[in-house]
């Protein structure tokens, strides 16, 4: 299936909404997604996991009544939401105090119950991408058990393709070469800084024809601004000096082109053949707006041969 429309290679993904790293209200949530509606963005990425359930429900609320075969919504398994006898505050990044909880579950019954839960959340007859949600320390229940339910679903039409979404990629290779997979989402393992899906994951996909989203395109901050701020995060957490040293010289050599970080870090994965599109996790209309404005910035194609020349980029990266 096409994941992304013609002409058309940037989505939303959805964690933001979910309050990861900052609450953010239902009503600029809502806006969020009229926003990105109305660029045209029409891949919508969500899990269980961002916000407890939170960011399933708030995608679902911003996208009612929209044309349903108009867009392609992904969301994934792995974790199952339950309810406890009282609330608490999320400690997996995200502003939120809840009853609610989250488990493992990488069962076939765990797999049918998340699919049913974020078809409920969500307020939709069905996903169109489901993708198994960080395996990491899950391997052999992932290949055992809900591999085979999601492609069970898939033989029924139930929803249109599966995959896996990792924050590694020496798995997700594994999981190309050794399973009927069609996509996978690979965070912040292919992008401007750090290129790495090369040596693995990304050969793997175009022998297998599998596609790829690219996500995390920006390292969670590093690459947002068109100068890195000093407390910039990588990952997640603090950025080395090296790395901040690496986003600094990268920012110079985008100046030097009139360009921005940014722009070029939007840029660069979709060159990449098995690169089917990405997805630009955003919390308000603004960085919408401004993602959306970022990724029609025509990148002048000197850049990247002096990226290549001074160091900063791989030789053997495919560049637009």
């Amino acid at each position: 299936m096409r994941l992304f429309p013609e002409g058309q290679r940037v989505g939303l993904g959805g964690a933001p909404l979910g309050n990861l790293l900052g609450a953010v209200s239902d009503a600029e949530a809502a806006a969020t997604v009229e926003a990105a509606w109305s660029e045209g963005w029409r891949y919508f990425d969500t899990a269980p996991h961002y916000g407890l359930g939170l960011a399933e429900e708030r995608l679902g609320a911003g996208l009612r009544g929209k044309p349903r075969n108009e867009y392609v919504l992904s969301s994934k398994v792995g974790r199952i939401i339950y309810d406890a006898p009282y609330a608490a505050t999320d400690d997996e990044g995200f502003a939120v105090d809840t009853t609610r909880r989250r488990r493992w579950d990488f069962s076939r019954d765990g797999v049918l119950r998340s699919i049913e839960d974020s078809l409920r959340r969500i307020g939709t007859d069905r996903l169109d991408v489901v993708f198994v949600h960080d395996p990491d320390d899950h391997y052999e229940e992932a290949v055992a058990t809900a591999f085979p339910a999601l492609i069970e679903l898939r033989e029924q039409g139930v929803i249109g393709a599966i995959g896996s979404g990792m924050n590694q990629s020496a798995m997700l290779t594994r999981f190309v070469r050794e399973i009927d997979i069609d996509v996978i989402m690979l965070a912040g393992r292919y992008t401007l800084i750090d290129p790495d899906g090369l040596d693995d994951v990304l050969p793997a996909c175009l022998a297998n024809d599998v596609q790829v989203v690219a996500v995390g395109v920006f390292n969670s901050g590093l690459m947002s601004q068109p100068r890195p701020a000093a407390d910039a995060t990588f990952n997640y957490e603090p950025a080395a000096q090296s790395l901040l040293d690496k986003a600094n010289k990268l920012a110079d050599v985008c100046e030097s082109h009139h360009t921005t970080l940014p722009a070029a870090a939007l840029a660069f994965p979709l060159a990449h053949p098995a690169v089917a599109g990405i997805a630009v996790g955003c919390r308000t209309p603004e960085e919408v707006r401004t993602n959306a404005a970022l990724a029609r910035t025509e990148i002048p194609a000197a850049l990247w041969a002096d990226l290549k020349s001074a160091g900063l980029l791989r030789a053997d990266a495919p560049t637009p």
